[in-house]
């Protein structure tokens, strides 16, 4: 699940970027893209490590011994927020593009009402982060928890686009349900597992 919002995110601002140089260059996809790489090398660049350190819990010793690649992957996986600028960093210019274009929001709204109707959870999200943006007060201080929810709620929504609704809902359900755990193995009752599983082998 980790990997299918964040795969939908960054193909979906890949196609952003190539919109947006495209000759004409579409302006909805230059806001959103504008508002979309800060928000999303946050979260990835954030996600990274916990999600390869699972991977490591998962093979055991093997999954931290230099004789497989794993180790060095994980010393590796906070690289990218170290030198592709901080937390802090992205989330201060989430910050910026929402103070200098404030219609970048618009057009991340046009994105995200896409799916509008579609899930009671995610759109009780959207109405949340709207409200979080459209409080001023101690903004700074609250940029992480704004930027993680754009994230999410965008992932969300694009992983409802995609079709697939065992994964959407899975998504949907572990990030955005009431709970909210962050821990990987808490999923809900009634997540569709067996449709999950079959969609991230390869081999199947």
């Amino acid at each position: 699940l980790e990997v299918e919002g964040s795969l939908a995110m960054t193909m979906r601002m890949g196609e952003a970027l190539d919109r947006s140089l495209a000759p004409g260059g579409d302006e909805h996809e230059k806001l959103l893209l504008r508002l979309g790489l800060p928000t999303g090398k946050y979260w990835i660049c954030k996600r990274t490590p916990f999600h390869a350190y699972e991977a490591m819990e998962c093979l055991g010793g093997n999954g931290v011994t230099e004789d497989f690649i794993l180790a060095r992957l994980y010393r590796d996986a906070p690289i990218n927020a170290i030198w592709e600028g901080s937390g802090n960093v992205q989330a201060l210019d989430m910050l910026r593009a929402l103070a200098r274009s404030p219609e970048v929001l618009v057009a991340w709204h046009a994105e995200l009402d896409k799916t509008r109707g579609a899930n009671t959870v995610l759109d009780h999200a959207v109405r949340a982060v709207q409200q979080a943006l459209a409080d001023p007060d101690e903004v700074e201080y609250r940029a992480r928890r704004v930027v993680d929810q754009l994230a999410l709620t965008m992932q969300a929504s694009l992983l409802l686009q995609a079709g697939n609704h065992a994964v959407a809902d899975a998504f949907i359900a572990s990030r955005l349900g009431q709970l909210g755990e962050r821990n990987y193995g808490t999923l809900p009752r009634g997540v569709d597992l067996d449709a999950i599983l079959q969609r991230a082998n390869p081999c199947s």
